[in-house]
């Protein structure tokens, strides 16, 4: 009986894999990977992802979700309209520009209201969103186009998550401010380099 059980289970991945629908679940766990490591992949975006989430810290209280949450939905938003074939002009300059400006105002801790902090990310996040929506469309069907905006809104997210993270367990050590500056700082070099670049 145990061997027969064994059998059964050992033919059972055979033969849902030739359920012809799962070649496309396939697909569909393919897209999440890439829409996942799409952000990871340039460090471009993964600055702009933790400088987003320091600057979230340095804001704190309601910022602390609110900052991130905007830069979320306006990427997303953004991601859809680069799926359309839209017209963006000066993408990657302006994904340069937020990592140079997120970087400076987590650098020099300047201090804003909430409203403005969403916007000023908000603007930053439709260059990011629409950079993911285009490699969106290369090789992805309607459904895995929006299995891969999942994967980069889940690793944007944790990128965002990243920087809170730091900027909150940052605000604890003496040395913060110049832990803060030096990593702002570091942000907006690398941005003004990939500006030029």
């Amino acid at each position: 009986m145990r061997k027969l059980l064994v059998a059964a289970l050992t033919l059972l991945p055979t033969t849902a894999l030739a359920h012809p629908g799962l070649t496309h679940t396939h697909d569909l766990a393919q897209s999440l990977a890439q829409g996942f490591v799409h952000p990871l992949g340039g460090l471009d975006h993964v600055l702009a992802m933790v400088a987003v989430g320091l600057l979230a810290a340095q804001l704190g209280g309601r910022a602390l979700w609110l900052v991130p949450a905007a830069f979320v939905v306006t990427m997303a938003a953004a991601g859809a309209l680069g799926m359309t074939g839209v017209n963006i002009p000066h993408v990657e300059t302006g994904i340069a520009l937020s990592v140079v400006v997120l970087g400076a105002v987590v650098a020099l801790r300047i201090g804003m209201p909430v409203g403005i902090a969403m916007a000023m990310t908000g603007g930053f996040a439709v260059f990011h969103g629409y950079a993911h929506g285009v490699e969106m469309v290369a090789g992805n069907s309607a459904a895995s186009g929006l299995v891969y905006a999942l994967g980069f809104v889940t690793a944007t997210a944790m990128l965002h998550g990243v920087g809170i993270a730091a900027g909150l367990m940052m605000a604890s050590v003496p040395q913060q401010l110049r832990i803060t500056q030096f990593a702002g700082g570091a942000m907006a070099l690398a941005g003004a380099v990939l500006l030029v670049a």
